[in-house]
């Protein structure tokens, strides 16, 4: 088993009477394309705001590479080198997407805010972004306005704008929601590349898309672990079968 890059222990997250998380415990290998799979209203999403730092825990506790981050925000588990992709595209539509990039690796940047430095920090932040676009097929776009690009290509410089933080690992929230065959098949082939230079753990609906990238994958079912294993482990699980797979869920 490689070695643990994310844990959780205990996880849980209340809102009012509802029990959202339930006593998560788990653990992302690095290196690893792992999974969290389940039905809606699982608690897929609020997992990854917790990990993320866009929520705080109810209970339990999260570490990355064996240092204790439960409840920071989400700016500073960012500034570790954790990159997060929502739902729905999060990007600057009216910006292009050399732009986009630019911005996100500012961000990250050591010393961000200080006008002292400025121009060694635009040059890296402009060799950051220029990386990013090339890795995720997206050079010759560059120049074009985010919003005058398809769909498949926004969530791409959602990517971008990951990979131009330099994060080791990458929370994507169903990165193939709302795409056709075609572009899920291009955002999945860039995954592939990405895993093998990052730890993923990714939310995703898609099963095929499931069990042609991932090497561990978690079962979740309201707010709790049902399962977790490699993909053939998943596939034979007669528990996984009732609950979430025999209902031929999407």
């Amino acid at each position: 088993m490689a070695e643990a890059l994310l844990e959780t222990a205990g996880l849980s997250r209340l809102f009012g009477g509802l029990a959202a998380v339930q006593d998560v415990s788990l653990a992302v290998e690095a290196g690893v394309v792992h999974a969290v799979v389940g039905p809606n209203g699982a608690g897929k999403t609020t997992l990854i705001n917790l990990l993320s730092g866009d929520l705080r825990p109810s209970a339990g506790s999260v570490r990355y590479k064996g240092r204790d981050i439960t409840s920071w925000p989400a700016h500073k588990v960012a500034h570790l080198g954790i990159g997060r992709s929502y739902q729905k595209t999060n990007i600057f539509r009216d910006y292009t997407a050399f732009e986009n990039c630019w911005l996100a690796a500012q961000a990250r940047l050591p010393g961000a805010f200080d006008m002292l430095r400025p121009a060694r920090r635009r040059v890296e932040a402009r060799d950051r972004a220029a990386k990013a676009l090339d890795l995720c097929g997206l050079a010759d776009r560059a120049s074009r306005r985010a919003a005058e690009l398809s769909y498949g290509e926004q969530r791409q410089i959602e990517i971008a704008m990951l990979l131009a933080t330099e994060p080791e690992l990458l929370l994507l929230d169903e990165p193939l929601a709302g795409m056709g065959p075609e572009e899920s098949a291009g955002v999945l082939a860039l995954l592939k590349r990405l895993a093998r230079g990052h730890t993923l753990l990714m939310i995703e609906h898609d099963m095929d898309a499931v069990f042609a990238i991932a090497q561990r994958i978690t079962v979740m079912v309201n707010g709790r672990v049902l399962a977790t294993g490699a993909p053939a482990e998943i596939r034979a699980n007669a528990q996984v079968q009732e609950a979430y797979l025999g209902e031929g869920a999407a």
